[in-house]
């Protein structure tokens, strides 16, 4: 057993969680209000894994580039000149300043504010002025430029969506990505185009809640009452290795508009890539940032698989329902968080072994990792 984990947790907390029972118990609430449990978190799996880190689409000519937060590090997200998606430590090699704070484009070169040391896109350092003496090319003896551009990151684009693995020994991509290829049924998405981004800024919960309320079903008739039609006995759970969720076939209904109804998938990639799937034709996807044990960044990307133009403001309709939905949620999850302050929480309260099985092995995946 790892003593950290375990001096994070208490013996008796995971022992419980561990043991086998036919109602299986939550993590404990330090798992989602430990500020050492985040820590950990951060180091064996947001720095050791895939993760969605960015969109595609915001990278649209070179130059482009988007910071973003992965494992609590600044990374940087750009389009190089070739057209090529890169990732790069966002941090001047000189002094350690954070080289790009606000999205945007930054021409062909990254330029540090601080002394003005220049990256080409492809990472490279192309200046360091004055470095050496009074001479705006002087280089001091022995310094090799070849050995002092942007910290590269290993990444990867998989049609919109953009992952990054900070520490390199991720497994290849592709066997990462496999299992929800494998549940999508050969569903073409080259088609699909996006419609809108929502972004909901902070979430007072801690990142794990969010991907459970999306992966079991249990809650959907009750919080969703008002903005969808999918009944608890239409729902199954999904658990492959790999790919984590639930889904939902209510075909023989009739489909209402402005009502979420119809063939759904809610499908995760560990650790948070969350895609959901509303046959016939529109898609969603999470982009869910943890920043604290109790506070997480969240923005949805929608898409539609209708290759014809968008009309009739059905962008605009789609964005003010997912709006709704997500305040749903969301205030679900905060009230989640909340009580965890409690010490009933520290049992880890109970989980349903016929809707909350994709929540236990997910909470597995977490614990396994960390261990």
């Amino acid at each position: 057993m790892d003593l950290s984990l375990h001096s994070i947790i208490g013996a008796r907390s995971l022992g419980e969680f561990d043991a086998p029972a036919p109602v299986a118990r939550g993590l404990p609430a330090s798992a989602y209000t430990s500020e050492a449990f985040f820590a950990l978190e951060n180091e064996r799996i947001f720095a050791s894994s895939w993760v969605f880190a960015g969109f595609v689409h915001e990278l649209a000519r070179p130059g482009d580039a988007v910071p973003v937060t992965v494992a609590g590090r600044p990374v940087l997200l750009l389009r190089d000149t070739a057209g090529g998606i890169r990732a790069f430590h966002n941090v001047c090699r000189h002094r350690c300043l954070k080289l790009v704070d606000r999205p945007g484009n930054l021409g062909r070169a990254i330029r540090c504010p601080y002394h003005a040391w220049t990256y080409g896109l492809d990472g490279g350092l192309r200046a360091a002025p004055y470095f050496g003496g009074r001479e705006p090319r002087a280089a001091p003896a022995g310094f090799d430029r070849s050995e002092h551009g942007l910290a590269p990151v290993r990444a990867a684009a998989w049609h919109d969506w953009i992952f990054v693995n900070l520490d390199g020994a991720a497994p290849p991509f592709e066997e990462f990505v496999a299992p929800l290829r494998k549940r999508l049924d050969g569903l073409d998405l080259s088609r699909m185009q996006h419609l809108a981004t929502i972004d909901f800024g902070e979430i007072a919960a801690n990142w794990k809640l969010l991907i459970e309320n999306f992966i079991e079903p249990y809650h959907v008739q009750f919080v969703h009452a008002r903005t969808t039609d999918q009944p608890l006995g239409d729902h199954y759970t999904v658990n492959e290795p790999g790919c984590l969720g639930c889904a939902v076939d209510v075909s023989r209904e009739a489909r209402k508009a402005d009502v979420l109804s119809g063939d759904s998938r809610f499908l995760t990639l560990f650790p948070n890539f969350v895609f959901g799937l509303y046959l016939p034709d529109q898609l969603g996807v999470h982009l869910d940032t943890p920043l604290a044990p109790g506070r997480t960044l969240q923005r949805r990307a929608i898409y539609s698989l209708d290759p014809a133009p968008d009309s009739n403001g059905r962008a605009e309709r789609l964005a003010a329902l997912w709006r709704e939905v997500h305040r749903e949620d969301h205030a679900m999850c905060e009230r989640l968080q909340q009580g965890r302050a409690s010490d009933v929480a520290a049992a880890g309260g109970v989980l349903s072994p016929v809707w909350e099985d994709s929540v236990r092995n997910f909470q597995n995946l977490v614990i396994e990792r960390l261990r």
